[in-house]
């Protein structure tokens, strides 16, 4: 048995302990937001924070992260209030959204540390692969999170106009 805290929460998986993290959030904690894109650590659809880094889920097992503390994007913010939730959403990055999870887990570990980062900074702390080519509003909404995060521009909450917009309609 395999022992460790997702989103804040203790977990034991009776799993093989082989068994690469990315499936027993899926599969066993029903926590889909983590995605699978191409097995290899190369594209960061399935970006985790795990004690505050940003790790390829598919590249880590459950027993390589015994003891430790993962955060998925369920567990990043209630009501998508995270400064990178609300700046992307604001900018209409996300497309087809397959990439978002983990580029948003990416960017939380980026502005953690470094809330105004320069677009170099964000290109080498998030290499992750888009398929819509997203980026370069990618890099102005990161670095406008990072001034929310930083309190140098109002929060876009849930009664801010352009926020309002940007969210999709059903």
């Amino acid at each position: 048995m395999t022992r460790f805290t997702v989103n804040k929460q203790p977990i034991e998986y009776k799993m093989d302990p082989q068994t690469p993290l990315l499936w027993a959030l899926r599969d066993a904690s029903n926590l889909t937001g983590t995605k699978y894109g191409c097995g290899t650590g190369e594209c960061g659809a399935c970006t985790v924070d795990i004690d505050g880094e940003a790790v390829r889920a598919c590249q880590v097992t459950i027993g390589g992260t015994e003891g430790r503390f993962v955060t998925t994007i369920e567990g990043l913010a209630e009501n998508r209030s995270h400064p990178v939730q609300q700046a992307l959403i604001a900018a209409n990055v996300p497309q087809c959204g397959y990439c978002i999870p983990g580029i948003v887990m990416a960017a939380s570990v980026l502005l953690r540390t470094n809330k105004t980062p320069s677009e170099t900074d964000i290109k080498d702390a998030i290499p992750n692969i888009c398929r819509c080519g997203i980026y370069p509003r990618l890099i102005d909404a990161i670095q406008k999170a990072g001034r929310i995060a930083s309190g140098t521009e109002p929060s876009l909450g849930s009664d801010d106009e352009e926020a309002q917009r940007a969210r999709p309609t059903t």
